[in-house]
């Protein structure tokens, strides 16, 4: 299914880039890994957040790791069982297509982050550690440290370095649609439990 949308996209002339603008909904490891793509590339880049901050996105937020179909721990791992995982996770909700893509490019995102410096666990002889976790039946989760929706962004996205690099250019304008502190703090305070 990829490799025929690659096939059939329309492309698009390096002159004619700056005349297009993108907007870009989320702020996580996709979207900041989009609009620094897309603003080197050329692209008039608006990327918005609904979040207080960039940094609250829920992929910089995780902590648990990340699944990828690897089968180091010889337990019968595969691309297709990383998918089935991934839809019945989602409830079913998931776009198939997208997810089969994920897990087909999961082990190369892995070796990619391990390229670029990630900090991922390893066990005593200096192979990467993986573990089971979030209710999945074999170990594909890889992890660094209960940090590692941190420390992607820094090591892994060409974000930093492309990004800045884009707003320097004025090709990345990121945006924020978040409530006022005055009403987070009245939401905060009425969260919170009362005191006697």
């Amino acid at each position: 299914m990829w490799e025929k949308r690659k096939m059939d996209a329309a492309l698009v002339n390096p002159a004619n880039r700056r005349k297009l603008s993108v907007i870009i909904v989320g702020t996580g490891l996709a979207g900041g890994a989009a609009a620094a793509t897309l603003g080197e590339a050329g692209y008039h880049v608006k990327s918005f957040c609904y979040q207080d901050s960039p940094r609250r996105a829920h992929s910089i937020a995780a902590q648990g790791g990340i699944n990828a179909a690897k089968n180091y721990k010889e337990d019968g791992d595969s691309v297709y069982r990383l998918f089935y995982d991934t839809v019945k996770g989602g409830d079913y909700r998931s776009r198939e297509t997208n997810v089969y893509r994920l897990a087909e490019v999961s082990a190369n995102i892995i070796d990619q982050c391990v390229a670029q410096g990630v900090p991922f666990a390893r066990e005593y002889g200096g192979l990467l550690d993986n573990r089971s976790f979030g209710g999945v039946q074999v170990s594909r989760t890889f992890y660094a440290r209960g940090q590692t929706g941190q420390q992607l962004p820094h090591r892994r996205l060409p974000g930093a370095r492309a990004a800045g690099r884009g707003r320097h250019r004025g090709d990345v304008h990121a945006a924020r649609d978040a409530p006022s502190s005055s009403s987070r703090r009245g939401a905060r305070e009425a969260s919170s439990p009362a005191t006697s």
